[in-house]
């Protein structure tokens, strides 16, 4: 019996019911409901972003973009947006808007953009995974588009990254769909087009999919294409498994480099290939040949030059595959654990690092070129050398300019479910029916970025729990990597953990660092986040280096974050400001300004704290051997660069003033020290005199202009030897009511009054000071005490509002009694903490206004932080302009001053406002010595000030009651309790909440406590960086007038 007919008939009936479900597969828009489905059609991923030129000449001379082989689809598109997926099938021809790609379409006027950090904004509380809403926001994009390429060549479409579960459509036939929403996919769509025919490509994006159950990442959750897309075509002789992978590390001598390329393909191709070094010179070459399957070649290069942060040396691989060329970065560095170090090159470097998340104030997730070059040029100009990928994989461009200039990248996997907690039970880590899910992530990441340089270190990804998914996937990473790179693997959650390579926990305090370096800790250890860098913050960052400088084991950390996430927006009255979390929306869910937690602002300015960062991150510093004979030594913190390209400045300055300088060449090797001397002048003894130190680039460094400072330190030389204060004026009349106390100091001819001070009984402080007619500050306000200051985010994370609430109300209720005691007004305030305040007012001869001030500590277990002893005065607005001597020019606090230098510097009040995206406590200064403002000079031997168009008020989020709080809406609004919310909860307030009064608030403290970060949510500054209300405190300062005495003669005075 013939049964040929009858397995052609099953045959044809299989091939039918196949090309139903495939006709059925994206039409039925269920992928991303779909666990299971990760990628669908023809979807390409795991493989290195590769496009081809025509000639070897265009490959080693043009960027990608530049290749006829590369054709842009960014633009302006058809967009199309629907609260659902079902809306959308109901509908799917309604009139279109238009959107820009790429960029996020909720910055563009569709949908809502959410912030919260780690729930699932669509499920913030119990999420029963795979489950998705049944409502899932849609947008459809289209355009047309006219696709080129020749007989015998394949059409790609490439996306860089879409946000959402992605369909793709073709002249409406369904090409394939992905979910991975940071890595490369490319799509074969040469069946679908026609060269040089009018073609229609549409993209359904859904904004949540499955994956968005690993996609729980600390940032804006905002949907659409927000990285390039374009089209690309190659021979249609290469495969689409083809790939290739550089290996580029260093033989044991460290001198000769050993060269791998592996090339895979399944199908017959001609390869061949050449190695060129930074001047075009041939190093190595493979002839050309036909490679089936996996082939490698291997060369060894003498004197190979090496690549790391600090040295940046690139070789360029020149790979023609079937007649076309592309071109690589190879850079020969060899990584490798010994004991408890991690080595780059033989030497065991330290990361200073930064987390970076993507970012742009206008565009959301999109960042540009330019956005890039700046981020790295700022990095490079504050120390950094080391980048987190937080918490997913960047595009191609980051990597080659990391590659180019010289960062060590931590490069992480696209996966953080931190909505699900850590429990074994309940993470997705744990669960292996996620195995697939995770894998395919960590091996998209891996195989676009391994042949990158940069590429230092391998991290499977980010709070999302420990358990068999990350096991699994540690074993194969390091299977990859073994014979190869040899880069570590690491995961944050896996802590002590076996499987990361290194100890990279997140947020620990300066302590721990000592504690985990004096113990010899059997793995390196670097932070992969530490220094939460949430408004002003970034508190005893000194301290922390202080100990990984100390201890080889300690390598490091990377600050959280790079860039507050704010999004550009103005009010109804077009005042701009940066919105965040709760912003958008009614009821939201939102954890407010968390993911406002940069070093820099959302336009790229720079936060005060950048200069703590510099200075702690250097590679150089300066320390005494002999100040005072003028010995000193310089220590060069680079592993691989001498300093004989950098020269020394110095400059001796007295009480602010310069008076000598000049400049030394350098020649210090690496990782060694260089004992110099400066020839000091003769130092005026009654000034304080200090040495600065500054190490310039003597030529152009890659991002660094000729010019620039890379490091710099100051150094006491001597103290002065002040005078005696003026003697109390003689005379004195005092006169006493009710209501107030006087003293007038009158001319012993005249009688006329040349100064007076009034204390106001009912006000509760010194209402007037008054010379020669003159007030010298604002008598509606007057000279009041001061122990409060405007919250930062992290007194609100550690609940010092609350806490200290005493010393607000006694910043502004005061409980006082004052008399005269025969010289002095003595002024006794009772606070609502219990302590005792006792301040002294005395006119000295020349009318000149002495304070002197105790704050009497009240033993207690449980003593509390005092946020600040002080006091504060107003003068008017046209008082802005002021010179000081003392710390910055940028603001510093007790645990961040290090980056800071004393000197005489000149400001404004209103210059000195400090646009945090929540405002907050700003422009503090300390180690100051005079403040010289609207005709006063403030003169102590050590104090602190800000001096702002604003009051202290006017910054602290509990006084904006025309904002509400920043709710989380995770529950029931019922649990919107604003009783419960009260100096606990921040408000929702903004930038454009600040507006300038008419008046200057001067601050002049004895001291502030410090500001904290080593976390936003529990920390507190050090204990010995803080005031405590169980220890006693005095604070003396002088108010000298201007026509009384200059601020140069008062500094010889020991006020």
């Amino acid at each position: 019996m013939d049964i040929r007919p009858y397995i052609i008939t099953a045959l044809a009936a299989l091939l039918a019911s196949s090309a139903i479900t495939a006709q059925k597969k994206g039409t039925d828009f269920t992928e991303h409901l779909d666990q299971k489905v990760v990628t669908e059609g023809n979807a390409v991923t795991r493989r290195h972003e590769t496009v081809f030129f025509n000639s070897a000449k265009d490959a080693l001379s043009k960027e990608i973009e530049a290749s006829p082989n590369y054709s842009s689809l960014n633009g302006v598109w058809d967009f199309r947006y629907y609260d659902s997926v079902q809306d959308m099938l109901a509908d799917p021809h309604k009139a279109p808007s238009t959107i820009k790609v790429p960029g996020n379409w909720e910055v563009q006027g569709f949908g809502t953009a959410i912030y919260v950090n780690h729930p699932y904004e669509f499920c913030p509380r119990n999420p029963q995974p795979p489950q998705l809403p049944d409502k899932i926001p849609t947008g459809v994009y289209s355009r047309k588009f006219t696709p080129e390429f020749g007989a015998g060549e394949k059409c790609y479409l490439n996306l860089c990254g879409v946000k959402g579960g992605a369909y793709v459509f073709v002249n409406e036939k369904f090409v394939g769909y992905s979910e991975d929403s940071k890595d490369l996919v490319r799509y074969d769509i040469t069946p679908y087009v026609e060269s040089g025919k009018e073609a229609d490509l549409r993209m359904v994006v859904t904004r949540w999919s499955t994956g968005s159950y690993l996609e729980c990442q600390d940032f804006w959750r905002i949907s659409g294409i927000e990285r390039d897309v374009y089209l690309s075509r190659e021979p249609a002789t290469v495969p689409e498994d083809f790939d290739w992978n550089v290996v580029s590390t260093l033989a044991d001598d460290l001198s000769t480099g050993d060269f791998r390329l592996s090339v895979n393909s399944s199908k017959p191709i001609n390869v061949s290939w050449t190695l060129l070094d930074a001047d075009g010179n041939e190093t190595a070459k493979g002839n050309a040949e036909t490679v089936q399957g996996v082939k490698q070649w291997q060369s060894a290069i003498k004197d190979v030059q090496r690549w790391s942060a600090e040295t940046p040396e690139l070789y360029t691989l020149l790979l023609c595959v079937e007649g076309k060329y592309a071109k690589a970065n190879v850079g020969f560095r060899r990584l490798e654990i010994v004991g408890n170090q991690f080595l780059v090159n033989g030497q065991p470097v330290k990361f200073k690092g930064v987390n970076i998340h993507e970012h742009n104030q206008f565009t959301g997730h999109y960042v540009t070129k330019e956005d890039i070059l700046t981020d790295l040029r700022l990095m490079k100009e504050h120390n950094i050398n080391a980048i987190r990928t937080c918490h997913y994989p960047q595009p191609r461009l980051f990597y080659e300019l990391c590659d180019k200039y010289g960062f060590y990248v931590y490069d992480e996997a696209n996966i953080e479910s931190h909505g699900m907690g850590y429990k074994l039970t309940r993470t997705l880590g744990n669960n292996p029916d996620w195995l697939p899910q995770h894998r395919d992530r960590i091996l998209n990441m891996y195989y676009r970025t391994r042949n990158y340089p940069c590429v230092t270190i391998l991290s499977l990804g980010n709070e999302a729990g420990n358990g068999c998914n990350f096991y699994d996937t540690y074993r194969e990473l390091k299977a990859l990597e073994k014979d190869g790179q040899n880069r570590p693997v690491c995961y944050e959650r896996a802590e002590y953990e076996w499987n990361t390579d290194m100890l990279v926990p997140q947020y620990p305090d300066a302590e721990w660092f000592h504690k985990m370096g004096e113990s010899g800790y059997g793995k390196p250890v670097v932070p992969s986040e530490y220094s939460h860098a949430m408004g002003n913050s970034n508190g005893s960052l000194d301290r922390q280096w202080k100990y990984i400088y100390e201890y080889p084991n300690l390598q490091g950390g990377f600050i959280w974050d790079w860039i507050d996430q704010g999004l550009y927006e103005t009010d109804a009255e077009g005042r701009m400001y940066w919105a965040y979390g709760g912003d958008y929306g009614e009821n939201t869910p939102s954890d407010g300004n968390f993911n406002c937690n940069g070093i820099i602002a959302p336009d790229r300015s720079l936060h005060p704290a950048m200069a703590e960062v510099k200075h702690v991150y250097q590679d150089v510093a300066v320390t005494p051997v002999d100040a005072s004979k003028g010995q000193f030594r310089l220590t060069n913190r680079f592993y691989f660069r001498s300093l004989d390209k950098h020269i020394l400045k110095w400059t001796v300055i007295a009480d602010g003033s310069r008076i000598a300088s000049g400049d030394i060449r350098l020649s210090t090797a690496p990782q060694s020290d260089e004992d110099f001397s400066v020839g000091l002048p003769d130092l005026p003894s009654d000034k304080d005199c200090l040495i600065t130190f500054e190490i310039l680039t003597a030529e152009k460094e890659g991002l660094l202009p000729k010019g620039y400072v890379i490091g710099y330190d100051q150094i006491k030389l001597s103290d002065a030897a002040r005078q005696e204060i003026p003697a109390n004026a003689f005379d004195i009349r005092m006169t006493q009511d009710e209501s107030a106390i006087t003293l007038e100091w009158r001319d012993a001819v005249t009688f006329k009054i040349k100064a007076s001070i009034v204390f106001d009984k009912t006000l509760g402080c010194l209402r007037s000071y008054s010379f020669k007619g003159k007030k010298m500050f604002n008598d509606d306000f007057g000279l009041r005490p001061l122990f409060w200051r405007a919250p930062t985010d992290n007194d609100y994370g550690n609940g010092m509002p609350f806490r200290c609430q005493a010393f607000k109300t006694s910043s502004r209720e005061f409980d006082v009694k004052a008399e005269f005691d025969g010289e002095s007004i003595v002024a006794e305030y009772t606070l609502a903490s219990g302590n005792i305040f006792i301040v002294r007012y005395t006119l000295l001869d020349g009318g000149i206004l002495s304070v002197r001030s105790d704050f009497k500590g009240v033993k207690s277990a449980k003593p509390v932080d005092v946020p600040r002893i002080g006091f504060r005065l107003r003068l008017p607005a046209s008082a802005d302009s002021f010179t000081y001597l003392g710390r910055g020019p940028e603001e510093n606090y007790s645990d961040r001053f290090s980056g800071t230098l004393i000197g005489k510097y000149s400001s404004s009040a209103a210059k000195e406002y400090v646009r945090y995206v929540r405002p907050q406590e700003c422009g503090h200064h300390a180690d100051c010595e005079y403040l010289a403002i609207g005709g006063l000079t403030i003169r102590s031997e050590r104090f602190e000030f800000n001096a702002l168009r604003c009051s202290v008020e006017d910054l602290d989020s509990e006084e904006a009651v025309q904002r509400d709080y920043q709710w989380e809406n995770k529950g029931p609004l019922t649990e919107n309790d604003p009783v419960k919310a009260k100096n606990r909860l921040r408000r929702q307030t903004h930038i454009n909440d600040y507006v300038e009064r008419d008046f200057v608030e001067v601050c002049i403290d004895l001291a502030q406590s410090g500001i904290g970060g080593y976390d936003s949510w529990g920390a507190r500054p050090d204990e010995d960086r803080c005031l405590w209300s169980d220890k006693d405190y005095s604070f003396r300062f002088a108010l000298v007038p201007a026509k009384a005495m200059s601020a140069e003669r008062a500094m010889k005075y020991d006020f």
